[in-house]
């Protein structure tokens, strides 16, 4: 017999066995190391999103009710191409939005609030606190371009989900693992809306409205987390989409995973 012969009792193997042995482990270890991250590479990237939880900050800003109270903060210096303004969407603690007609009445006056922000990419969010939001007593010009602007009638296909849960609090906080949240969240007053993944560019956020600019939340919960179609009109309010349709002709594009 050639070669050397491993004996189970010695101390140490042969060295050219020991050196076999090596080799496979480590040839092992690279094949283990590059599967994970192939793996890894090949999964979708769940985003980046933020909630600052338990730092409390001031804003001040021209309050829009409608669809769903929003907040409209000018940004110092803007002028020209530049969008003279950003804006947040406003909701409550927990699984609660703020109601629309609760804030009727500070509808385009400037008003003063403390909350904790939320945001996913340039999509933000104040969590405010309801007793906090009081008319300003310095009343702030309107900037240029609040007004929306027509987009015409366009068809979208997308997932319902509600804003808060992705833009922040929750991650991924969509698909159908999150449908229960997100089921609760739209139907405590969260605002809903269409997500667009879009095959070049980043993805689109619209703002789900009725045909007469009214909250459509209870109308869309038998549609959270799924692939639908919705064809409707579009405005543009500064960086603001708003998406709307009856959500009666609202069409689900698969049906309901079991």
């Amino acid at each position: 017999m050639n070669g050397p012969f491993y004996i189970g009792w010695q101390d140490r193997a042969d060295p050219e066995i020991k050196r076999f042995i090596i080799r496979c482990v480590l040839l092992l270890f690279s094949i283990g190391l590059g599967f994970a991250i192939l793996l890894a590479r090949m999964q979708r990237t769940i985003g980046v999103s933020v909630f600052e939880w338990g730092t409390e900050k001031k804003f001040s800003g021209i309050m829009k009710a409608m669809p769903y109270p929003h907040l409209i903060v000018p940004r110092p210096g803007a002028s020209g191409a530049t969008i003279g303004f950003s804006t947040y969407y406003l909701v409550a603690p927990f699984k609660h939005g703020l109601d629309p007609g609760s804030m009727a009445s500070l509808d385009g006056r400037t008003v003063d609030l403390r909350g904790t922000l939320i945001y996913r990419g340039n999509e933000t969010m104040i969590e405010a606190i309801p007793d906090s939001i009081k008319a300003s007593l310095r009343q702030m010009e309107p900037p240029a371009g609040l007004e929306n602007v027509s987009l015409g009638r366009q068809t979208f296909d997308g997932e319902i989900l509600d804003s808060k849960c992705f833009f922040g609090v929750m991650n991924p906080g969509q698909s159908v693992p999150h449908r229960d949240c997100a089921i609760l969240c739209i139907s405590g007053g969260i605002p809903p809306v269409l997500l667009v993944r879009q095959k070049h560019g980043r993805p689109l956020y619209l703002l789900l409205a009725s045909a007469d600019n009214k909250p459509v939340n209870q109308q869309v919960l038998d549609m959270v987390a799924e692939p639908v179609e919705i064809r409707g009109e579009v405005e543009r309010q500064g960086e603001l989409l708003i998406l709307r349709a009856d959500p009666s002709t609202y069409r689900r594009l698969n049906s309901r995973s079991p």
